[in-house]
């Protein structure tokens, strides 16, 4: 705004100092007026970058909204998926345990039928 003002207070002296009254007097009005529309282009077009600007900033938040949004729905199915399968490890894992126990206590009645059977068979011997 400073340098438009500049420009408008030069030009109206340079005019003034060169030409005689009436030329100046024109020259100094076309040039305020040609200032005037530059300095409107220019508020045009500052309120263009600025609308501008906003808007890639509302795109840019956007944006990274969705993609954190994205990360944490991803962090939670892999917790998820973790989770289960701790879950079905360890029910396998159980699983194995029982068939263990299972085949022990059936190797321990084994054990004890055949020690009555070799009993038996020593008593009547």
């Amino acid at each position: 705004m400073k340098r438009i003002v500049m420009s408008l207070a030069l030009v109206a002296t340079l005019g003034l100092s060169l030409n005689s009254c009436r030329e100046t007097k024109e020259k100094a009005e076309d040039a305020v007026e040609n200032a005037s529309e530059a300095a409107n282009d220019a508020v045009d077009s500052a309120a263009d970058a600025v609308e501008d600007a906003k808007e890639a900033t509302s795109d840019a938040v956007d944006e990274a909204t969705d993609a954190t949004n994205d990360a944490i729905d991803s962090a939670k199915d892999a917790a998820n998926d973790a989770v289960d399968a701790v879950k079905e490890g360890a029910e396998d894992m159980a699983d194995d345990v029982k068939d263990a126990a299972n085949d022990a206590v059936d190797k321990v009645k084994e054990a004890g039928n055949d020690a009555v059977e070799k009993a038996k068979g020593s008593i009547g011997n």
